[in-house]
């Protein structure tokens, strides 16, 4: 029998902890292997924080945790210089932002100048404090939660934010079964405890590469393309996705394909993915929104509109 690769082990290890959350699970490698930033947003309570710690503990690189508060200003987020009267020298106190896996707890609940603040670095992975650019550990991966329900005392991620995510997951609530399971899981210990390290930065860094050598035949860039462009020109659309969604529909593609085992990408990649990828960078005509049209029916009509390829076409 096959050793289980790294990547396996990570993804059983996570589905022991998180339980019943297979199809999440995926989607968060999919954005890791992809080298792309997630936005979690559903009620607390989830699993949302225990998900991002488990993956750092697997993964044994740098985690850190910023909770996100009102008060919170981007040099906490950053870091900062401060005079050290010994030497004489200004010295650099990092900030939470250098780490390999940072935990955006509950970022609507800090003001848009902070949000801003991981502009730079969920970008160009790298940050500029008092004028001096500084890059990020690598990989680097920015992931952020937020509450859908409690709205009092947040700030709305504007548009420029959001679009930096390469997707947007929601956990969901666990069947009465799993919810069994977690509560038996947990009477002695927390599921963490038990976690050793599995994969190096090294080896997602490997991966990383894997996936940008993908097959990707022109026919389905062209088809990610027509959905794209099928988002500005729809007339209940006020705003649709922009280049960058492309490109994260095209990486994201290629990294489920890489995380399925193949070396070749299939229309079933781009239209599984186009939720997570596109429906946090649509909005949806206020006029359409109150005749009740979601941003989730538009996006399915928006799928149904654009023909898919062939599949002798795309292989």
């Amino acid at each position: 029998m096959l050793e289980p690769t790294p990547l396996q082990k990570i993804i059983t290890s996570l589905n022991q902890v998180v339980i019943g959350k297979a199809q999440v699970i995926e989607l968060v490698m999919t954005g890791l292997l992809a080298d792309g930033h997630l936005l979690i947003e559903d009620v607390p309570g989830v699993g949302k924080t225990l998900l991002a710690k488990s993956l750092a503990v697997l993964l044994n690189c740098r985690f850190k945790r910023i909770q996100f508060t009102p008060d919170l200003t981007p040099t906490d987020v950053t870091g900062f210089y401060v005079y050290n009267r010994k030497t004489g020298e200004f010295v650099l106190r990092q900030g939470p932002v250098m780490s390999n896996i940072l935990l955006a707890d509950e970022i609507n609940r800090t003001v848009p100048r902070t949000q801003s603040s991981l502009l730079e670095a969920m970008e160009e992975r790298q940050v500029t404090i008092d004028g001096n650019t500084m890059p990020l550990p690598r990989p680097f991966l920015v992931m952020a939660t937020q509450n859908p329900i409690e709205h009092e005392g947040t700030f709305l991620l504007p548009e420029a934010q959001l679009d930096r995510f390469l997707l947007k997951i929601s956990m969901g609530y666990p069947s009465v079964e799993e919810e069994e399971q977690i509560l038996k899981a947990q009477i002695q210990q927390s599921p963490l405890a038990g976690l050793q390290p599995v994969c190096s930065m090294e080896d997602i860094l490997e991966y990383q590469n894997g996936c940008r050598q993908v097959r990707l035949h022109p026919s389905l860039v062209h088809y990610i393309v027509e959905l794209i462009s099928a988002t500005r020109s729809h007339p209940a659309v006020a705003l649709g996705a922009s280049p960058r969604a492309s490109l994260a529909l095209q990486r994201a593609s290629q990294a489920l394909a890489f995380l399925r085992d193949r070396d070749y990408v299939i229309p079933d990649d781009i239209k599984y993915l186009a939720g997570p990828v596109l429906l946090h960078r649509l909005i949806v005509k206020r006029e359409e929104r109150l005749h009740g049209l979601t941003s989730e029916a538009l996006l399915q009509e928006i799928i149904r509109s654009v023909k898919v390829p062939e599949s002798d076409e795309a292989l």
